[in-house]
């Protein structure tokens, strides 16, 4: 497999530049340009519909914006490759999370980065501020704290909650993954896949896996594979311990990877090129780690079929612009109470069809820049809520 890297540059200036006064403004969708036009906007004709909705709740799906409006939330603990860096510093990251959301999927978004880690809260301030928002999109969070509080938010509101770095990197690497199996003509169900890291993504990545009919997955975390036999499991990995490693696996990386049909890394730990030979002939291997994949597609490319990372400058880069634009729209279409795991499953099959017709080793996934993918992904989240019984508005 070649392995072919962009040459586009980018300078700190041109970076820099692009950041100034932020990357949001809000626009009017109505114009005021004359008298009647601020009698209609403002006073005195917004009194009747403030009335109309306070007589009628339900009417602010309709007569506001914020039933298709996502809040984009971040303590800013866990920021790209940066670490905690916290609240303000992670605004540059959900300001750009909101233009996604407006580019790829036309969804309005407001970056919201709070001032405290505590996940009481943080529940607490976004229960208060529900009127102002239809669905949440948790960025950035640390495990094991963002499972705690994506549990409590979806307990506590009545609307879309998905943390986009567990379930759009799962959503994602599921549809590369039968991207990529498809191309090689091989099925799932008779596969076992490494998954490098047991945090955030790396959880819930295994899960969706399982659920997905993935014939075994084997998680490392620093210490090694989780078994159910490991001492001082959190009860996350405890759970995911007790739903993996068929095989009782115990280890490290050397052990883990020996014979494995595919290895998805989702840490920052490197990865000794050598040990792709000890998997099966020709494994799938995505190294996604930004910016430094644990190990280097070129050096992956000798011994792997097929190959991907999370980076741009690479064939196959699995992104989560692929999933989360479409999953919020499907799901702000549909009126959904919840994002489902049919919801997310629905997702990954909408991927995958988008590029079915153009398949290949080096294009597992369309395109982050596909035009086609998101509302693709939309109707089938749609359609999945539908069935699911969690959508209050019915799909065309």
């Amino acid at each position: 497999m070649e392995i072919v890297v962009s040459q586009a540059q980018v300078s700190d200036e041109d970076i820099f530049h692009g950041h100034e006064r932020g990357k949001l403004s809000v626009a009017a969708t109505r114009p005021i340009g004359e008298a009647r036009d601020l009698s209609i906007a403002y006073t005195p004709g917004v009194a009747k519909v403030s009335r109309a909705i306070a007589d009628d709740p339900a009417l602010a799906a309709r007569y506001t914006w914020a039933d298709r409006l996502v809040a984009v939330v971040s303590d800013g603990t866990a920021v790209l490759g940066l670490g905690d860096i916290g609240a303000r510093a992670s605004l540059p990251v959900m300001e750009g999370k909101s233009v996604l959301f407006k580019t790829f999927a036309g969804l309005d978004s407001i970056p919201l980065v709070l001032d405290t880690t505590d996940v009481d809260e943080i529940v607490e301030t976004l229960v208060r501020l529900r009127p102002s928002f239809g669905a949440v999109n948790l960025e950035d969070v640390s495990a094991p704290r963002c499972f705690e509080l994506e549990a409590r938010l979806i307990e506590a509101l009545d609307c879309p909650v998905m943390h986009d770095d567990q379930h759009g990197t799962a959503i994602v690497v599921l549809a590369a993954l039968r991207g990529a199996n498809r191309v090689l003509d091989r099925d799932v169900a008779n596969q076992r896949v490494v998954i490098s890291g047991a945090g955030a993504a790396g959880v819930a990545c295994a899960k969706i896996l399982r659920a997905a009919g993935v014939g075994d997955v084997t998680v490392l975390d620093s210490k090694g594979i989780l078994h159910s036999g490991r001492d001082h499991l959190n009860p996350i990995k405890a759970e995911l311990a007790e739903m993996t490693n068929a095989e009782g696996l115990r280890g490290g990386i050397a052990e883990a990877m020996k014979g494995a049909d595919a290895f998805i890394g989702l840490s920052s730990s490197s990865v000794d090129g050598e040990l792709l030979a000890t998997m099966t002939p020709d494994p799938i291997v995505f190294a996604l780690s930004n910016p430094d994949p644990e190990v280097h597609p070129e050096v992956a490319a000798r011994y792997a079929a097929v190959v991907a990372t999370g980076r741009s400058d690479f064939p196959n880069q699995i992104n989560n612009v692929l999933a989360f634009p479409g999953v919020f729209k499907g799901a702000l279409d549909a009126g959904a109470t919840a994002i489902t795991e049919n919801m997310k499953l629905a997702a990954a099959d909408a991927i995958v069809s988008v590029a079915a017709d153009s398949l290949a080793v080096d294009r597992i996934v369309p395109s982050p820049l596909d035009e086609r993918v998101a509302p693709e992904v939309a109707a089938a989240v749609a359609k999945a809520a539908e069935s699911d019984g969690v959508a209050t508005t019915a799909v065309r």
